[in-house]
């Protein structure tokens, strides 16, 4: 049997998911179910920071913009809120680009939009 990476740390995160998609459906904007995970992590106790952001470089000059991961759970977990019906390559490209700035180990895709919650992880 393999070894999940942050196996503990997953499951809370995923029941937590899953019960902001059962207590909201499907249909709903993004930012809304930001909002609801976002109480429904201070509720289980989870270990949270919205919106943090992490500052892109190029060679030795920060460039202007930078990156807000959705959540970073767990100091170390970052985790992207999709509301659309599908966990698309470009997602899942992106979300590889921004756990990789981030230099976390573990990224999740949360995805809110079909009849039942959806979830990717991905390993770097």
């Amino acid at each position: 049997m393999s070894n999940i990476l942050f196996k503990e740390e997953s499951y809370k995160i995923i029941g937590a998911c899953m019960e902001v998609h059962k207590e909201m459906g499907p249909g709903l904007l993004e930012i809304l179910y930001k909002d609801a995970l976002e109480i429904e992590f201070q509720l289980r106790g989870i270990p949270y920071v919205r919106e943090k952001r992490y500052d892109v470089k190029y060679k030795t000059y920060k460039l202007a913009h930078h990156y807000l991961a959705d959540f970073v759970a767990y100091d170390k977990i970052v985790l992207e809120v999709k509301a659309q019906r599908n966990i698309s390559d470009g997602d899942v490209k992106q979300a590889i680009n921004y756990i990789a700035l981030a230099g976390s180990p573990l990224g999740i895709i949360l995805s809110f939009g079909n009849k039942s919650f959806e979830q990717k992880r991905l390993i770097l």
